[in-house]
């Protein structure tokens, strides 16, 4: 079995989905660093886990029994039936798609369930394309409607793994260096010049400079394409001046969730991690405006920003924090995923029919994500 891992955030999705089978003695998994943009620290991330990796030069050449990616870059070179699912929050977003060797359409399509992505010359590239809802089943019939055949719904594993980790939570504030009298406030971007860390560059320093002295705690997830579009020396300068004046960095090669568990408020743009807060409680405030063209209407990620309480950075800003209450979850719940708990299962007989091999057992159940590193308080972002 191979995993092709194109970016941290496709890895992330993938890990979950490795913890349905990779203790099967009948499987061996191996990895390899897909092509993408934002592919240069996977290399160093898997090593660093013990996988065994291998160049993709090599596994161009190797059939497999079953593949499986989270993202679309070089899927038409490997061999073997492949299984592909989002890395995010469902498909909530749009991409405006050029036509074979011409001008971009001025049609929108959601992207990741388009035919420019799914199909090479007429061919459907994927055995499996696992849904987060039944509503993209829809979008796909209209984009794609050739992959209507291979394509299955399943639920979201990083709602589902949220859930089951939400008893932790007490043990992932401490593992933050979060006391009991503090309130953390975590502020999540995604990467491009439409996210909150490249729109909206004096937000942080803004916190870290009204919150001073208070019970308020900071805390930042930024994309991984952050860090790998800008350098990893660059983004820590950038954040020097917050980071010693106490804001934690969350390292983008450990599991981001929980930090949106150990949080009280989240303050986020259109990235999926705003939705998955959302969607277990949290509180969310966003800024106006910023990504909300670049949405599916009826996206989880559409629905968060559109309710979303805003935040004046020219007003008091703990006061907003104080009044600032939970969007309706059960709404946005219902627009991430549209079999809550039941991913794990039905992922796992996905695989394992890919396979053709008999499902062994019953699997446990999403395990709670780990624990923050002992360094949380002050995380070292790894290059």
């Amino acid at each position: 079995m191979l995993v092709a891992v194109h970016t941290l955030v496709a890895g992330h999705r993938l890990f979950d989905v490795l913890d349905l089978i990779e203790d099967d003695p009948r499987v061996q998994i191996m990895f390899t660093v897909a092509p993408d943009a934002f592919n240069h620290p996977v290399h160093r991330h898997l090593s660093d886990l013990g996988a065994l990796v291998l160049p993709w030069e090599q596994a161009t050449k190797l059939t497999f029994d079953l593949v499986i990616a989270a993202a679309h870059g070089g899927l038409s070179e490997l061999h073997g039936p492949i299984l592909m699912m989002a890395h995010g929050a469902g498909r909530g977003k749009y991409s405006a798609e050029p036509e074979r060797g011409g001008p971009v359409l001025a049609r929108k399509t959601v992207y990741g369930l388009d035919s420019a992505r799914l199909a090479r010359d007429g061919r459907v590239l994927a055995s499996k394309i696992l849904l987060a809802h039944d509503a993209e089943s829809d979008i796909l019939l209209h984009q794609c409607p050739e992959a209507m055949g291979v394509a299955v719904v399943v639920g979201d594993p990083c709602y589902d793994r949220l859930v089951s980790s939400l008893p932790h939570r007490d043990r992932y504030r401490r593992g933050f260096g979060v006391t009991s009298g503090d309130r953390l406030i975590l502020v999540s971007s995604t990467w491009g010049a439409d996210g909150l860390f490249g729109n909206t560059v004096d937000l942080l320093p803004r916190l870290m400079e009204q919150l001073a002295g208070t019970h308020f705690r900071v805390g930042v997830v930024l994309h991984p394409a952050v860090w790998s579009a800008h350098g990893v020396r660059q983004v820590r300068a950038w954040l020097r001046d917050c980071t010693e004046a106490g804001l934690r960095l969350v390292d983008p090669t450990h599991d981001w969730r929980a930090a949106v568990i150990a949080a009280d408020h989240v303050v986020g743009d259109h990235g999926s991690v705003t939705a998955y807060a959302a969607a277990i409680g949290r509180p969310v405030l966003s800024l106006a405006g910023v990504g909300v063209d670049r949405l599916r209407p009826g996206s989880a990620q559409s629905i968060v920003l559109r309710q979303a309480d805003r935040l004046d950075l020219s007003g008091r800003i703990a006061e907003q924090f104080g009044v600032a209450r939970p969007l309706d979850r059960d709404t946005v719940v219902q627009a991430i995923t549209s079999r809550p708990g039941q991913a794990g299962t039905l992922i796992r007989r996905a695989l394992y029919e890919l396979l053709r091999l008999d499902e062994p057992g019953r699997h446990r159940g999403p395990a709670p994500v780990p624990d923050p590193p002992s360094t949380s308080t002050l995380v070292v972002v790894a290059s």
